[in-house]
């Protein structure tokens, strides 16, 4: 059985199943509500329910206090509907999401490639091509894990076939435990995609500045080789950081995509150069690295930050300081469940980003 569930102030309408939850309904019919951490426990996604009838689910006590239970709101990660219902959403309707429905795949692993001491390149080959933004992330299913792990596209949408993953091995880790110890070449495994509103701003004007950490280096070189492959004229800069050279991957693919494109310039910086590295560039921490190149002056850029929280934090503090805002910040935090995962992945400097 099912429902229809209204979405204010948008006025879009979504079909809902038995048992399926009001935000996985939506992002399957291309339909984009707010949320974070997906398992109730963060708030993002709060909306107030006008009319009709819905179970609020397992949400945290914390995320949804009684009084706003007994004042109709609910969390559509974990709200279910048992009837028509007409709900008001907090939505910035964003000019460049292109809304693209979240589907299931059949993906094979046919790569696994060290990119690092720490950090692994997956390749997927999907059982049909995935239409998503670069940027966006899957979720996947790993045998003997618990729940779908998220994890960025590193493939620019042009490769639609396949999938291209950059997997940071976390001490403890169930998921990135498994990938980095047991997957093998030829293995099928279940993902879900695309989701996530980490996206080039294209309707923007302003040069790009992209600001990468460990792993995080995944969503901007999606980013970057869409953009260069569209042949978009803004200039773009990658400050790539890592901790030593050992750790600094990916560094060939873009400083040859710097020597045939005008438009493109990478910088990677090390912050703890090993002994015996070979290294006479940059020095210091990526946003470091990104003020001196600018000469701390970031005015008329957009700019797009992914990786470990303290980076971003970082990251926005200089760019802040160097005359860039909210509205010219973009964000996407690699957290773990070590990092405090069910949080909003949000900055405490930003009421909304």
């Amino acid at each position: 059985m099912t429902h229809t569930v209204t979405i204010e102030p948008i006025g879009e309408q979504i079909e809902v199943e038995e048992g399926q939850t009001i935000l996985q309904a939506a992002l399957r019919q291309g339909v984009w509500l707010p949320f974070a951490c997906g398992h109730g426990t963060c708030a993002t996604c709060k909306v107030q329910v006008l009319e009709g009838d819905v179970d609020a689910g397992e949400a945290s006590p914390f995320a949804l206090m009684d009084v706003e239970r007994d004042e109709g709101k609910v969390l559509v990660c974990c709200a279910t509907v048992e009837s028509d219902v007409v709900i008001e959403a907090d939505i910035d309707v964003d000019p460049d999401f292109e809304g693209h429905p979240v589907e299931d795949y059949v993906a094979t692993v046919t790569n696994i490639v060290e990119l690092s001491p720490t950090i692994k390149g997956i390749h997927l080959k999907l059982d049909r091509p995935m239409t998503f933004q670069a940027g966006q992330y899957i979720n996947i299913e790993l045998p003997g894990v618990e729940g779908p792990r998220a994890f960025s596209l590193a493939n620019p949408p042009g490769r639609a076939d396949e999938v291209e993953l950059h997997v940071r091995l976390v001490e403890g880790g169930a998921a990135t435990g498994y990938i980095h110890r047991q997957l093998q070449v030829g293995e099928e495994l279940k993902l879900s995609g695309p989701y996530g509103q980490f996206f080039v701003r294209n309707s923007q004007d302003g040069d790009l500045i992209f600001i990468a950490g460990g792993s995080g280096l995944s969503s901007p070189q999606s980013m970057i080789l869409d953009l260069l492959e569209q042949g978009d004229s803004r200039h773009i800069t990658l400050f790539q950081g890592a901790r030593n050279l050992a750790e600094l991957y990916n560094r060939e693919l873009f400083e040859t995509l710097a020597r045939d494109h005008d438009n493109f310039t990478y910088v990677p910086a090390l912050s703890d150069v090993a002994d015996g590295d070979d290294w006479d560039g940059q020095r210091g921490f990526v946003h470091e690295a990104a003020k001196a190149h600018f000469d701390g002056r970031f005015a008329g850029h957009k700019a797009y930050l992914c990786g470990p929280p303290p980076m971003i934090d970082a990251a926005i503090t200089a760019l802040m300081q160097g005359r860039l805002f909210e509205r010219d910040i973009f964000m996407e935090r690699f957290l773990t469940a070590a990092d405090g995962a069910g949080e909003a992945q949000r900055s405490a400097l930003f009421k909304k980003i």
